[in-house]
């Protein structure tokens, strides 16, 4: 299963928006699209990365299911096209209801914690990047986490992989 959200940053050059695709089991982010505008784009782009990601390490991703809320990037054609193209199952969450994306809002208040509260962003360049080094340097790899038995998520993907593996 995976976990889908678009957040918004402020720089000196107007909003920069982030799309990003979380996978419940491991914690990883296998996705994420960066773009001045919030379109159906954006979260088509950072679907495309995640499935690209996870065929590159021999992954099939058809029957996965992509949970959201309702916003209209995930609702339009061009987003519901590359989930069928795919194979991959949409899920949305109910109206009104705060908590059932809270995995992904979790992760987005890491983000801001660690890099987007920490300066005044000149130029949407240097947030990007930011958010690009935090997330693949420090997240993914530095990061431990109790629910993976203190474990990065590449650890932890890695180590569930090898063993899957010797068990075959």
């Amino acid at each position: 299963m995976w976990l889908t959200d678009i957040t918004e940053q402020w720089t000196a050059e107007g909003k920069l928006y982030l799309c990003v695709v979380k996978d419940v089991w491991s914690g990883r982010i296998v996705g994420y699209s960066i773009g001045a505008r919030m379109q159906a784009r954006l979260a088509v782009q950072a679907l495309e990365n995640a499935v690209a990601n996870r065929a590159a390490a021999g992954q099939d991703v058809a029957g996965c299911i992509v949970h959201s809320d309702r916003g209209s990037q995930v609702r339009a054609r061009k987003y519901l096209r590359a989930l069928t193209r795919h194979g991959l199952v949409g899920s949305m969450g109910q109206v009104g209801s705060s908590a059932d994306n809270a995995a992904m809002e979790c992760w987005f208040a890491l983000l801001e914690k660690n890099v987007l509260d920490r300066h005044r962003w000149r130029t949407r360049d240097q947030l990007r990047i930011a958010i690009v080094t935090w997330t693949e340097r420090t997240y993914h790899r530095r990061r431990r986490q109790i629910r993976l038995g203190k474990l990065t998520p590449i650890e932890f993907e890695t180590t569930m992989t090898e063993t899957a593996t010797q068990a075959a």
